[in-house]
């Protein structure tokens, strides 16, 4: 079954004029434009400015309405995992108790019976909701990416995927245990990565590019990041890693590693560096924010499922010491309006200061710093010379109005379905509420199928898994 659409999201014939719109630029201090309008070239944006101006300047380009709607930065998504979507509604509330003095690890069932194609189903899914949501740039990260890459790329978004390597023969992230090296699954994540590179670096036209990913400082060994960390240099391209994401990570790095915490492990071996995207840092102690921001490292602050755990990164003081701020989604959604308003009411919480962050801070978080974490300069804010990478706003909804300051509205009242229309790389991926580069029924049809497939195997298969209250799967197509 097709679940993509041919010859859709293509670049335009010519130049396109959004036009009497409001522009947010996403830049420093948030510059704001009424009554104007963008202009895009190709895959770069063109113009910004008064709409009386940019129409004269181009005008013969498409024109597209832009009343009632603002015109926006897409969302970066600096650390998902787009398979995940099977554990929805599950394993959210799967976590043990997450205290220092009580480190137990998050169970995932890892074992759920999913073909390739289930998986290449699920990742779909995945990339059909980021683009619903508003995102425009994703680090997806995870492994045998390849098994799904053609067809999430597909889906018209721009893409930095961070296959993953890892050699701990026995035991899961943030499980207690000896750490034994299984050299041949260091090898063949090594070879994995090379082989991503070769193939998808620079892919479509710039649109793709590939990562270096570590699983978790308690899943590598030192030889492994060391090797790791060459090959970034050697491929020149940006690196990412789980680092502190558990308690149970902690303890554990600190027995196998001589007593060192997980940052100043990974800082003694020279792993860390500025083109790092280190995700969730929410069990580290003062000490390793310090290191972590004198390496320059970027953190991508997981605020839903940091809210879902219980746990949260002290973002202001890995700022003050030195880190850039990225934002992502992790596990089972893709909902990047979500992850920055719950993160900015969790540092407010944090910091019992109702003003801070602002939502424009926020939301420069997700958008222009994402880019940037992403190895993707020209990006992220909407400014002339810049990659058209950007979303429609309709703020003509009941609860976007008065529409006063753009922003902090979109931030503390918007919703997913507010996103009308998103651009990359100067493609309309979505127009109007229509994804263009996908046959949505049928993928949300498909992918619902795969889905109930699998949990009833896992369940059938396992006597002592206990059903969740609520559980239904009796509606799936029988195998």
């Amino acid at each position: 079954m097709s679940r993509t659409r041919t010859g859709m999201g293509v670049k335009p014939n010519m130049t396109t004029v959004i036009h009497d719109t409001t522009v947010v630029t996403g830049e420093e201090n948030a510059p704001v434009h009424h009554g104007a309008s963008i202009a895009i070239d190709g895959n770069t944006i063109a113009a910004i400015g008064p709409t009386d101006e940019v129409t004269a300047r181009f005008p013969v380009a498409e024109r597209v309405s832009g009343r009632g709607k603002a015109v926006m930065p897409g969302f970066a998504n600096c650390h998902t995992h787009f398979t995940l979507t099977k554990n929805r509604g599950i394993t959210e509330n799967s976590s043990y108790p997450e205290q220092e003095s009580h480190p137990m690890p998050v169970r995932f069932p890892r074992s759920l019976p999913l073909s390739d194609e289930d998986l290449t189903v699920l990742a779909q899914l995945g990339a059909l909701e980021a683009i619903r949501c508003g995102t425009t740039a994703v680090m997806e990260v995870g492994a045998n990416i390849d098994v799904y890459a053609r067809e999430i790329v597909d889906s018209g978004l721009r893409f930095v995927l961070g296959e993953q390597a890892s050699d701990r023969a026995h035991g899961d992230i943030g499980e207690p245990g000896p750490f034994v090296v299984n050299q041949e699954l260091a090898e063949h994540g090594l070879q994995s990565i090379a082989d991503m590179h070769s193939k998808w670096h620079g892919a479509e036209d710039g649109r793709v590019t590939v990562g270096v990913a570590a699983w978790a400082p308690d899943m590598c060994s030192p030889e492994l990041l060391v090797r790791l960390r060459e090959l970034q240099d050697s491929l020149d391209t940006v690196a990412t890693i789980h680092l502190n994401q558990l308690w149970g990570e902690v303890e554990n790095v600190k027995a196998n590693r001589g007593g060192a915490l997980p940052t100043e492990f990974l800082a003694q071996i020279g792993y860390l560096n500025d083109r790092l995207v280190a995700a969730h840092c929410r069990c580290m102690v003062p000490q390793e924010e310090r290191i972590l921001g004198e390496s320059g490292s970027w953190v991508s602050f997981n605020s839903a499922i940091a809210a879902r755990r219980g746990l949260s990164p002290h973002v202001a003081d890995l700022q003050v010491a030195g880190c850039g701020i990225a934002m992502g989604t992790d596990n089972m959604a893709e909902d990047m309006l979500e992850v920055v308003r719950t993160g900015m009411f969790m540092e407010r919480v944090r910091r019992s200061d109702g003003r801070l962050p602002s939502p424009e801070e926020a939301f420069q978080w997700a958008t222009s710093n994402g880019y940037r974490a992403m190895g993707i300069p020209d990006g992220g804010s909407l400014r002339v010379g810049n990659k058209a990478d950007l979303i429609v706003v309709d703020t003509r909804r009941a609860h976007l109005v008065p529409t006063i300051r753009v922003v902090s509205t979109f931030v503390h009242q918007g919703q997913g379905r507010d996103v009308e229309s998103v651009m990359v790389d100067g493609r309309w991926i979505m127009r109007d509420g229509r994804v263009l580069t996908m046959d949505e029924d049928a993928l949300v049809r498909e992918a619902d199928r795969v889905g109930r497939r699998a949990w009833r195997r896992l369940l059938d298969s396992d006597p002592n898994f206990t059903i969740p209250d609520g559980f239904d799967f009796n509606t799936a197509d029988p195998d």
